[in-house]
């Protein structure tokens, strides 16, 4: 199976050098065991670790805080080709391009000495604590609650769909320390999940690893507080109250990240299904001569490259610091929507193989729909977008 690659106007010598071996990696590494890791529901720790020393974590974090070096385009080149392997299961992107940039931007250098160059190894895996069982969207709404006392916060609360949530032991936490403030009294702790001795820290707790429709080997998990002490230090920002401020600053890659991860796997869903119409044959010839075939999947192929166009010009603007809001989350939302239509239609041509989940097309095809709903639901970013109009 050849996926075929476009030019991208972000990728330079580097970023094809690095997606070159990211996708050997992912090939020779992680895909014989991709089956035995759905099955397991979740990712072996050690894969953190490996990846860590295959140089595919923190790649845009800063050398001197012992990152890459790189830049998003670095991290975007990894994201496409795990989704192009198939790889939903690891967070990584969540690791190194959402948790570890919240500590860059708003850690104080003794946090950013202390955390990132462990993300980096694998050593430390980050999660970020945002929805709750009663809100989802709606952060402001959220109930879990950070109680200064002397030196420490007392974190009570519960968190779910909590990506890297089995594996996790550095959790940005969203919590309230002022409940009168509303947004305004929303702030982040970081959470150490285990003591200095590698003991788990008093009061946290680990809930199920969540039964999902799809991304089967992530680790989408439960997380409860109760009256967990977390170091005053770990606040990030210097101080209480800039929470919503944050979030609404680094949202904006986040929700390019799902518009990238949604590219790769639209193009490997176009490659899968081109060879197998291809091979299979109908009624004496193979299905890909039927002119209903070649219709469907050159309208699929234009709207794999208007996608792919639409995102690069996307991470253009983002490197040159011009991606805003709006254009981020239309984005996200058009191109989460035309890659569930992307996958139906290339599994329709599989036919009833198409439905079993031995084959790639059946897990590309679950696996698309949470796109639509994480990272703020399309609804939400289509009211976000109209605002701007």
């Amino acid at each position: 199976m050849t996926i075929e690659v476009f030019a991208s106007p972000w990728m330079r010598e580097e970023h094809r050098l690095l997606a070159d071996s990211a996708a050997r990696f992912f090939r020779e590494r992680w895909v014989p065991h991709a089956a035995a890791w759905r099955e397991a529901g979740i990712v072996p720790r050690a894969c953190w670790r490996e990846a860590g020393a295959q140089g595919l974590l923190c790649v845009s974090t800063p050398e001197a805080w012992g990152g890459g070096g790189g830049d998003f385009a670095h991290e975007a080149a990894i994201m496409i080709e795990q989704s192009r392997a198939n790889l939903s299961g690891f967070g990584g992107a969540l690791h190194s391009a959402i948790v570890a940039p919240y500590i860059l931007h708003y850690g104080s250098d003794e946090q950013k000495r202390r955390w990132l160059p462990r993300m980096a190894t694998g050593e430390l895996v980050g999660a970020i604590a945002m929805t709750e069982p009663g809100t989802g969207s709606d952060l402001q709404a959220i109930t879990t609650h950070a109680l200064r006392d002397g030196d420490d916060y007392v974190l009570t609360g519960a968190k779910t769909f909590i990506t890297n949530g089995q594996h996790a032991n550095l959790i940005v936490v969203v919590a309230k320390t002022d409940r009168g403030a509303g947004a305004k009294g929303t702030s982040l702790l970081v959470l150490e999940t285990d003591d200095p001795d590698g003991r788990p820290v008093a009061g946290f707790r680990r809930g199920r690893k969540l039964d999902k429709v799809g991304l089967k080997a992530q680790d989408t998990s439960e997380l409860f507080f109760d009256g967990v002490r977390v170091p005053a230090a770990n606040l990030l920002g210097g101080r209480e109250g800039q929470g919503f401020v944050q979030l609404m600053e680094q949202l904006p890659q986040e929700r390019l990240i799902i518009a990238v991860q949604g590219i790769g796997a639209m193009e490997r869903a176009l490659a899968e299904t081109l060879a197998y119409v291809k091979e299979r044959k109908a009624f004496g010839r193979p299905i890909w001569d039927f002119q209903n075939t070649k219709f469907r999947l050159a309208e699929v192929q234009a709207t794999v490259l208007a996608a792919r166009a639409f995102v690069d010009a996307c991470i253009v603007a983002h490197l040159n610091g011009e991606l805003d809001a709006a254009r981020a989350a239309l984005a996200k939302a058009w191109v989460s929507e035309q890659q569930c239509k992307v996958m139906d239609e290339c599994l329709q041509l599989f036919g009833g193989y198409g439905y079993m989940m031995e084959y790639p097309i059946a897990e590309l095809y679950v696996d698309a729909r949470v796109q639509r709903i994480y990272g703020g639901t399309n609804e939400i970013m289509k009211e976000l977008a109209s605002r701007f109009m």
